[in-house]
C-alpha cells in the first residue's frame, strides 16, 4: 500500500507512477534493442534506488525475452572521490553481485545522473567484480551539468535544472510511492 504523501508546495512532481513505469519499460527495450537480445546480459543496480530500478528492469526484459537476467547491487561509497569530506554522512553498505561479471554486457543502473561521480565511482568498484566485455549506463533521470564525461546510454527522462535544485527519485520499495520530484 503507498504510503500517503502531504502535500507540499515546494515540490514538483515531475513523473508519476505511470509515467516512471512507461519509462522503465522504455529503458528495458533500448537495452535489448542495443545488444540485439539479452545473451551475456547483467545488470547491476547502485544502491540505493538504483537498485530496485534494475530489479524491475529485469523483470521487464524477462516477460519480453523470456529470459531471467541475473540482477547485482552495487555499494559505491567506499569510491567516491569526496569520501574525505563526506565520509562521516556515508553509510557503508554490502554490495551484492552473486555473479561472474567477466565477459558480459554489465547494464549499471541509477536513479539520477547528476555531475557523473557517482556513475565514476561505481566503474571503479565494479572493477573489483572482474573485467566486464562492455559497461553500459542507464539512469531514470539526466539532469545534466556534467562534472565528468560520463553520458548514460538509456535516460528514462531528461529534466533540464538549475544547480542548486534538488532531483529526488522515490521508489514504492523504499519510499512507498514511485514518483520523480524537483524541490
Amino acid at each position: 500500500m503507498a504510503k500517503k504523501i502531504k502535500a507540499d508546495s515546494s515540490v514538483k512532481v515531475v513523473m508519476d507512477e505511470v509515467e516512471v513505469n512507461r519509462a522503465l519499460r522504455r529503458i528495458a527495450h533500448q537495452i535489448i534493442e542495443a545488444n540485439k537480445g539479452v545473451h551475456d546480459v547483467v545488470i547491476v543496480g547502485v544502491m540505493q534506488r538504483g537498485v530496485p530500478l534494475a530489479k524491475r528492469l529485469a523483470e521487464i526484459i524477462e516477460k519480453e525475452e523470456g529470459k531471467a537476467i541475473p540482477v547485482g547491487a552495487l555499494d559505491v561509497s567506499l569510491y567516491r572521490d569526496d569520501l574525505t569530506s563526506k565520509g562521516k554522512y556515508i553509510e557503508v553498505r554490502k554490495s551484492e553481485i552473486p555473479f561472474p561479471v567477466e565477459g558480459k554486457i554489465v547494464v549499471l543502473v541509477d536513479d539520477v545522473i547528476f555531475a557523473g561521480r557517482t556513475a565514476r565511482s561505481a566503474l571503479d568498484g565494479l572493477k573489483d567484480y572482474g573485467r566486464a566485455a562492455k559497461v553500459q549506463l542507464a539512469a531514470l533521470i539526466d539532469r545534466g551539468h556534467r562534472e565528468l564525461p560520463i553520458h548514460p546510454d538509456f535516460t528514462g527522462k531528461v529534466i533540464p535544472t538549475a544547480k542548486k535544485e534538488v532531483v529526488k527519485v522515490e521508489v514504492m520499495e523504499v519510499d512507498g510511492i514511485d514518483r520523480v520530484i524537483i524541490k
